[in-house]
């Protein structure tokens, strides 16, 4: 019998070990356990080359963010697919982060499916987020854009639209940054830089995560030395 060599892409090649007919289960957990290894330090070794390069931007952008948060500010994210996920995720976060850390006034705009297929049917994909920035975002915010490839084009009106009215804005990318590197609106960008979606938006978690963390550091300290600035007016 000639055996054929499964489709790219299809689960059978990607574990083929599942479909080898084989009766040896020690030998197919074997395989599972390697398998699971190198991924796990696939993703540890991408989260140390975003500490090695990014570490001190990191805490500059926590501790503007939390000036920001301190005078009134809120955060607004946003992304597309699996990355819209993460920009809900992100905004939960900040405002629902349990315990006694503080809770952040901040949104996801890509959580609103009304106003997405709204925008998107009347005008155009390109615009979902940019509209929103121009309706909800004031000068002492923060826009948070979350993408894999860094090419996507209602990210790049959206952090055009914010950098226009003062926002500050944070970008998170993978592969080496795509369009968003090449913006000069956007204040801070970080990169995870591999070409595997899998572990770009494993990365990109522990990025925000991160920033969540230093950013309730700097406001609790900020708040112990008592010069946290009063919030804003609405």
């Amino acid at each position: 019998m000639t055996e054929t060599t499964p489709p790219a892409g299809s689960i059978e090649s990607l574990y083929p070990f599942l479909y080898s007919g084989t009766t040896d289960v020690s030998a197919v957990l074997d395989q599972v356990r390697q398998s699971t290894v190198a991924k796990a330090a696939e993703i540890l070794g991408l989260r140390r080359t975003v500490r090695d390069a990014d570490s001190a931007r990191i805490m500059a952008c926590a501790q503007e963010m939390a000036c920001r948060f301190a005078a009134g500010g809120r955060l607004m994210a946003f992304g597309n697919g699996g990355s819209a996920t993460d920009a809900q995720q992100l905004a939960t976060l900040f405002l629902y982060p349990g315990g006694t850390a503080r809770p952040l006034p901040a949104l996801s705009l890509a959580s609103d499916a009304s106003v997405l297929t709204a925008l998107s049917n009347d005008i155009g994909v390109d615009v979902v987020f940019a509209r929103q920035v121009a309706a909800f975002g004031g000068k002492g915010d923060i826009a948070v854009g979350l993408s894999t490839s860094g090419n996507s084009e209602n990210l790049l009106r959206a952090f055009d639209e914010a950098s226009r009215r003062g926002l500050l804005t944070v970008g998170i990318a993978g592969y080496s940054g795509g369009k968003m590197a090449e913006l000069d609106s956007i204040d801070y960008l970080f990169v995870a830089p591999s070409t595997s979606v899998h572990r770009i938006q494993e990365a990109q978690t522990t990025m925000y995560n991160i920033l969540w963390e230093l950013c309730q550091d700097a406001l609790r300290a900020g708040a112990e030395a008592g010069n946290e600035p009063a919030e804003r007016a609405p």
